[in-house]
């Protein structure tokens, strides 16, 4: 995978204090640190007791150490992957990294050569003979000959290490079982990842995220100081009503701290989408009462009332934010602050490529009076985590409990990792969503292995995604019952967190027959099929068509975007109930359509005018109120 820079890659580590430093010098001993390299885009954040223990099971499950990490300060680097991995740095070096693995849907631990050599091995071994030395160390895979001993209950793709004279030389991915390499079969026994002997102290450890925050004072400061200034700055020029977006997160709850520092007056907005967990409510409650704030809520419309007619949210069609967030932050701001008002936003560039080329001023164009400014906005997460330490913030108790991102608790652009905390923290919550998607998966026929893997949320699946379905051997089904009418339900609005654009998404009731629509969507222009997905690209936007039932049309102008998918409902509707009665095939100028096996057929002539679209019976009697 590729790996993006969303800003400077700060971590430093002071050897002396043995705590991680957001600059050249250590303001608690006075030395210079040690620039520690990291994996873009490299917004380090701290390790919880919670993720400290998880990262021990994970080394005591594949390698039978246990307890390893004990009194030491760790940081984690959430690192681009399939799903969940996060790379592991203790004593400012590389340790290693814990992945969710998405087909044994469990935590795996990847080591590197400075935890590897810290290990009692009792698993997950393979012992080298003393001629695969030099190969190992100039980056060869380890051989089958090669092994003369390892743990026999090694299984294929388990990750392990590999031994010369007791020494660990190169740490990957088994590509044998333990009983094969033990016959030394030919073939690559192990496929290294990383090689060569770490040679540095290990020193000992008793610091804490207290001797954390003194090594840090002076970076802390200078952030904090330059947020306040850049607040007060930002409400004096823009003379409006002050609020500031709480959801319950870190990053908003250091806007939150600094905006209290640097101004006298101004609201707190919540948006209570239906979808946040009760332990974050709990949390803006307990902030707002904490510093005496006046809490303003907007509450949205049931998620659970629209799911059944839009489907499950998906990475490509996240219509839940428009119907749980745009709509109610509209809605408040319109009733609270009639001439508009100016937002602080918890928004960090390290969060995403396109946050990261955002303004730090900006305007939301869907919401028309209300203008958001980010104090936060070159922040690294660390510098967050400092700086609540700091202040003793009520921050959010999740983040103690494996949670790194507080939103949605089904958002589709979480992983399955965090699918799995909720599974295990509120059985009921996942309940009853895994009910709906089962039913759903039932309805459009998808295999229950979507719901088991997470593939629903996505309508084309990444290829990565599409990999790990054929190995699994996950496949479509056919849909109970026969189609006898097509509901469709469709929201507009802005696309948050992309790329500025219109967006308006919608859903049929039933599954659709991309073949059919293949042929009967020419009027609406060009159809290109881009795996398994209708893509109709046009001057003014496009439309994308999915087997599940789900259409998005994208465009730069609202009402041109709600014209384009109402064409393209008339024309699915008219394409897939289709009863062959001809209208269509005299109604079109230039004889492009002809009836086959009693439905029309239009051919490659077609010059998109879409006649026949507005002609049919079935959308003219729709229009006119009939069903």
């Amino acid at each position: 995978m590729s790996h993006v820079y969303l800003g400077k890659l700060t971590l430093f580590w002071c050897d002396a204090c043995n705590v991680p430093v957001l600059g050249k010098r250590c303001a608690k001993c006075g030395n210079e640190t040690r620039r520690v390299e990291v994996t873009p885009p490299g917004d380090i954040r701290p390790a919880f007791p919670f993720d400290v223990d998880l990262i021990n099971r994970a080394i005591a499950d594949g390698f039978g150490h246990e307890g390893m990490i004990q009194d030491k300060v760790v940081v984690l680097n959430k690192a681009p992957y399939e799903d969940r991995l996060d790379e592991i740095y203790v004593d400012g070096r590389m340790f290693g990294a814990v992945r969710f693995d998405p087909v044994r849907l469990r935590w795996i631990f990847m080591p590197r050569p400075y935890a590897a050599k810290q290990m009692k091995l009792t698993k997950g071994f393979v012992i080298a003979d003393k001629g695969a030395e030099k190969p190992l160390l100039g980056s060869s895979n380890m051989l089958g000959p090669g092994v003369v001993g390892c743990d026999e209950s090694i299984q294929i793709d388990d990750e392990v290490i590999v031994l010369v004279n007791g020494r660990p030389v190169a740490m990957g991915r088994a590509k044998m079982t333990g009983a094969d390499m033990k016959a030394r079969k030919k073939g690559v026994a192990v496929k290294t990842r990383w090689n060569g002997y770490d040679d540095h102290a290990v020193p000992a450890g008793g610091q804490t995220w207290d001797d954390a925050i003194a090594a840090n004072a002076n970076y802390i400061d200078g952030f904090e100081s330059e947020g306040i200034s850049f607040a007060k700055r930002v409400a004096a020029e823009k003379n409006l009503p002050v609020t500031v977006s709480y959801s319950g997160g870190k990053d908003s709850l250091a806007t939150l701290l600094i905006v209290r520092k640097a101004l006298p007056d101004f609201d707190v907005m919540y948006i209570n989408t239906g979808l946040e967990f009760p332990e974050t409510t709990a949390n803006v409650h307990e902030v707002a009462e904490k510093y005496q704030l006046k809490l303003k809520v907007a509450e949205a419309e049931s998620f659970w009332a629209a799911a059944p007619k839009f489907g499950p949210p998906s990475v490509e069609a996240r219509w839940c934010c428009k119907v749980c967030k745009l709509g109610p932050i509209t809605d408040l701001i319109e009733n609270s602050y009639p001439e508009g008002c100016l937002s602080f936003i918890g928004q960090r560039r390290y969060e995403s490529e396109v946050r990261a080329k955002s303004l730090r001023v900006w305007q939301n164009p869907w919401v028309g009076n209300q203008i958001s400014a980010s104090p936060i906005q070159n922040w690294t997460a660390l510098h967050i985590w400092l700086y609540l330490f700091r202040e003793k913030a009520p921050y959010n108790p999740l983040y103690e409990r494996g949670f790194d991102r507080i939103g949605c608790w089904l958002c589709p652009s979480a992983s399955l990792a965090d699918y799995e905390y909720v599974r295990q923290q509120h059985p009921e919550m996942w309940q009853q969503w895994e009910a709906f998607l089962l039913d759903y998966c039932k309805k459009v026929g998808l295999s229950p292995g979507y719901v088991t893997y997470g593939l629903w949320r996505w309508k084309r699946l990444p290829p990565q995604w599409e990999e790990i379905r054929k190995a699994l051997g996950i496949t479509t089904t056919t849909p109970e019952g026969k189609v006898e009418a097509l509901e469709f339900n469709v929201v507009c609005g802005h696309r948050p967190c992309k790329d500025g654009s219109v967006s308006a998404e919608g859903s049929f009731d039933a599954p659709l027959d991309l073949e059919r629509l293949e042929v009967m969507l020419r009027p609406l222009g060009e159809i290109k099929t881009i795996d398994g997905v209708l893509f109709i690209p046009s001057a003014e936007g496009s439309v994308q068509v999915f087997a599940t039932g789900t259409v998005v049309a994208r465009g730069k102008d609202e009402a041109a975007v709600g014209e384009t998918i109402r064409l393209a409902e008339n024309a699915i509707r008219r394409g897939m109930l289709c009863t062959g009665c001809g209208v269509c095939v005299g109604a079109c100028p230039i004889n492009a359509i002809t009836k086959e096996n009693h439905k029309a057929s239009i051919s490659e002539a077609c010059n998109a005018c879409g006649e026949c679209i507005s002609i049919c019976p079935l959308v003219k009697f729709r229009r006119s109120g009939g069903q």
